[in-house]
């Protein structure tokens, strides 16, 4: 790639990121809105707030939700942008560097949650002279919203070879391993964004006297950290499967979080808050290395069946695929966020705790760990003999 084809690249991947982070915080604003409606009046079950948590990113997921759903479904459009953002800079990058681009991509988005919860309580508060306004949630960022429609208008570049045709989507939708990395997908990226989404109802649950701080005449809550923590690990992941592996990444990271969902478990009784912080950000911190490792291997799977198909690895038909297949597998990945919050609700519901579901969680994990390093760590025919 050029000097000037670089320039074009980083300056599309500059917008794109500011537009993904901006999805992401209108996607994440349930998440911390919903702990803060009692304040305001609203008299919700356990049951309701799991569902205003998870509904957007049920939308954010299929994008073909009835528009009659209104206020608590539309905030899934911003999560719905993740899908062509990814696709679309793919085709910027070669394969050297596709880990860390989209992993930044990614990353810009995933921060929009982070800085959602920071932001929301304080703005509520503070924004409403000490008084609670969750309206303002919402109004906050229009301005932003604006000037990224505007940067996105502007500055982007639409590619000619940046289509993911039909023959390209259904030849990604015939491949196994399409659906073998959705699931994967869903174990990592749907379990950062689940977990993002329900942190502070965790917190709000098993230890109200952290669920918010007051910080002058503003409210700040600290369940803006697992997200942080998760976003900022995400392009790493994506870096260190360009020098390592993706697979050996993922199984890493599935490992990781298989071990601390059990210690979050098996610390529960304790009641200690610093502990259970700290063990979910060493959670979210698996997760966001695990989103860049699976992401990261997308690419390399698809240019490994065209090799082993038709020994041509950079044809635009494996590309196609290849971006077909980064769409469909981050709007699959993306049902993982209304999973988590409904297991977490089921169990709640049925047992009155959250052991349960956290020991599903734990073997799932640990079945995807075992899953990816049976196919992708074993040198197959299919994928031309390479460890992907």
């Amino acid at each position: 790639m050029g000097v000037a084809g670089s320039a074009i690249a980083k300056r599309n991947l500059v917008w794109s990121i500011f537009a993904e982070f901006l999805g992401f915080v209108v996607w994440q604003l349930w998440s911390v809105v919903v702990v803060l409606l009692p304040a305001a009046g609203f008299v919700l079950t356990t049951g309701e707030q799991f569902w205003l948590i998870s509904l957007p990113t049920l939308v954010g997921a299929t994008l073909r939700i009835p528009y009659t759903f209104a206020v608590a479904a539309l905030g899934g459009v911003g999560g719905g942008n993740f899908a062509s953002s990814m696709a679309n800079i793919t085709y910027y990058f070669p394969q050297r560097e596709k880990g860390w681009a989209l992993g930044l991509n990614a990353a810009g988005g995933n921060l929009g949650a982070a800085v959602a919860q920071f932001t929301v309580p304080v703005v509520v508060t503070l924004g409403a002279a000490g008084t609670l306004n969750p309206s303002l949630a919402g109004w906050v960022w229009v301005p932003l919203i604006l000037v990224a429609a505007w940067g996105a208008w502007r500055f982007m570049n639409n590619l000619s070879a940046a289509r993911s045709d039909f023959a390209g989507v259904a030849a990604a939708l015939r491949e196994r391993h399409l659906w073998i990395m959705a699931l994967l997908y869903i174990g990592t990226f749907g379990s950062f964004i689940g977990f993002a989404g329900v942190f502070p109802k965790l917190i709000a649950d098993q230890f109200p006297e952290f669920s918010t701080l007051a910080v002058g005449g503003a409210t700040v809550s600290l369940a803006f950290l697992g997200a942080l923590t998760g976003s900022l690990a995400r392009p790493f992941g994506g870096r260190l499967a360009d020098r390592i592996g993706g697979a050996r990444v993922t199984v890493l990271a599935f490992a990781a979080m298989t071990a601390v969902t059990v210690a979050v478990n098996l610390t529960l009784p304790l009641a200690g808050f610093w502990l259970f912080l700290g063990l979910f950000l060493l959670l979210f911190l698996a997760c966001g290395v695990g989103n860049g490792s699976t992401y990261r291997m997308i690419p390399l799977i698809f240019a490994a069946r065209g090799a082993a198909q038709a020994g041509a690895e950079h044809t635009v038909s494996a590309q196609r695929q290849a971006a077909a297949a980064v769409g469909i597998i981050s709007a699959i990945g993306g049902f993982g966020g209304f999973v988590i919050p409904q297991v977490l609700n089921a169990s709640h519901g049925a047992t009155g705790g959250y052991d349960a579901a956290f020991w599903g969680f734990a073997a799932g994990y640990a079945l995807m760990a075992a899953l990816t390093a049976a196919i992708y760590l074993v040198p197959r025919a299919a994928l031309d003999r390479r460890i992907v």
